[in-house]
């Protein structure tokens, strides 16, 4: 690759990536890579962002910019063909995050590497110069390519190798102990228990982890006909000893920079959630998707709250049971982020008008409002929760549910709307975890928790 000298002014960063692409793809390439070294350039002669005057930050920031010009610029004529680059004119399924660092590697200035990214990484959310960002606009691209995304989506509805290691133990003990959650089968059913006690069992990367592998294990094991997720016992003072079924998102780990993009942001998204939805991918060749994947229904059982991505989840459930004290609520505006797919999902519970009090104004539906039940399709007593989870296993276990819940989802969310939506979702939402808005709100809440010890 030719050798620039860093330019010495912004103006020469601009010039440098400006739009100038002739077609073919190496040429292409290597001319991005030329750009994006400029940029980086610039970014090497500056101190680390937290140690930036305003005036360095402003020229950082310059930089960052014209480098992700640069890449949008390039992407708009050349994703497919360095999707096809990546995954060998898709013969190979390469799951996210494997897929961004190969094209990191393989085409210098597309994506953050390795190196950058752990740099990143030791960084709280506020002092990182928002990597991330570029990630999501390479998904974004991917995402929004009719062929690339939904070869994607199907990489990202495989087994992971972690349950594929697991599988034959789980199927023999019929139970898998993981580190934010515990996996039981019991008769028909597999019970997936959060236990993310100490911090109200909100989701973070371990739990996103856990929860993929899970899922992959509900789906593998023939034994289960049917999911149920709940929430366990949690160590918060207001709460302790009762189950929690999640509070969220981890805005500490957000605050403190440790909510992967790719992993958590996206990969939920793409991962367990979507397989909780669509079904696990076991045969790439099956005509049909009822040959291609295999789908079981799933219920929620929410104890206290589910808040955030806990409503979220629900939102996929085929039974839906709530204790009568409970709530749920997607406090985005308070947050600041965008809810996952519950703008996608929400309107076809609740209608237009109340999904946007919920989303836009933070409206909580307590489990005594009627307008829960068009949520939750059962609302007991605290010590008929049980009971009740377990008829809803008798009903969902009939062999017929799973071919109609596969019939609704189809009817409900075609894949090309699933697609088209997280394509732009992936460059909203890494966009909003660095905003400023939400940096400074992540922050005074970490500052209260702090203060009340």
């Amino acid at each position: 690759m030719k050798h620039f000298d860093p330019p010495t002014t912004v103006e020469a960063v601009r010039s440098a990536t400006a739009p100038g692409l002739c077609g073919d793809l190496d040429e292409d390439a290597a001319d991005l890579a030329s750009q994006a070294a400029r940029c980086e350039g610039i970014l090497a002669e500056l101190p680390a962002r937290a140690d930036r005057d305003p005036a360095q930050q402003e020229r950082a920031q310059l930089a960052l910019d014209a480098a992700r010009a640069a890449r949008r610029h390039f992407l708009a004529r050349h994703t497919e063909g360095v999707y096809d680059r990546l995954t060998q004119a898709r013969s190979r399924y390469v799951r996210l995050p494997d897929l961004v660092f190969a094209a990191a590697e393989t085409f210098p200035g597309l994506v953050p590497t390795r190196k950058q990214m752990a740099v990143e990484a030791r960084c709280g959310q506020v002092d990182k110069d928002g990597r991330e960002i570029d990630q999501g606009i390479f998904c974004g691209a991917v995402l929004r390519s009719a062929r690339a995304g939904r070869h994607l989506i199907d990489a990202m509805l495989m087994p992971t190798p972690r349950a594929l290691d697991l599988i034959d133990e789980f199927r023999a003990e019929g139970r898998s102990e993981l580190d934010t959650l515990l996996l039981e089968r019991r008769d028909q059913a597999a019970h997936v228990t959060f236990r993310n006690a100490d911090c109200l069992n909100a989701e973070d990367d371990r739990l996103i982890a856990d929860m993929e592998t899970a899922v992959d294990l509900v789906l593998l094991d023939d034994q289960v006909r049917v999911g149920v997720l709940r929430g366990g016992e949690v160590d918060h003072p207001k709460y302790r000893g009762r189950r929690v079924f999640s509070a969220g998102i981890n805005l500490k780990d957000l605050r403190n920079g440790a909510i992967s993009f790719v992993d958590f942001l996206l990969g939920r998204e793409l991962g367990y959630i979507n397989k909780m939805h669509r079904g696990l991918l076991v045969d790439t060749h099956g005509a049909a998707w009822s040959d291609r994947t295999v789908q079981k229904p799933w219920i929620g059982a929410v104890d206290t709250f589910a808040i955030g991505g806990g409503m979220q989840l629900l939102l996929v459930m085929d039974r839906v049971i709530a204790e009568e004290s409970a709530y749920i609520s997607l406090p985005a505006a308070e947050e600041g982020i965008v809810p996952g797919l519950g703008n996608l999902r929400l309107t076809r519970y609740l209608g237009a008008r109340l999904a946007r009090q919920v989303i836009l104004s933070g409206r909580r539906i307590a489990m005594t409002d009627p307008e829960a039940r068009l949520v939750c399709d059962d609302i007991v007593p605290a010590d008929g929760m049980d009971e009740a989870v377990g008829r809803a296993v008798r009903e969902l276990a009939v062999p017929a549910v799973a071919a109609n819940r596969r019939m609704l989802s189809l009817a409900e969310e075609p894949l090309d709307l699933f697609r088209e939506y997280l394509a732009e979702f992936a460059v909203a939402q890494v966009a909003r975890a660095y905003s400023d808005d939400v940096l400074a709100k992540v922050e005074r809440r970490w500052q209260r928790s702090q203060a009340r010890g």
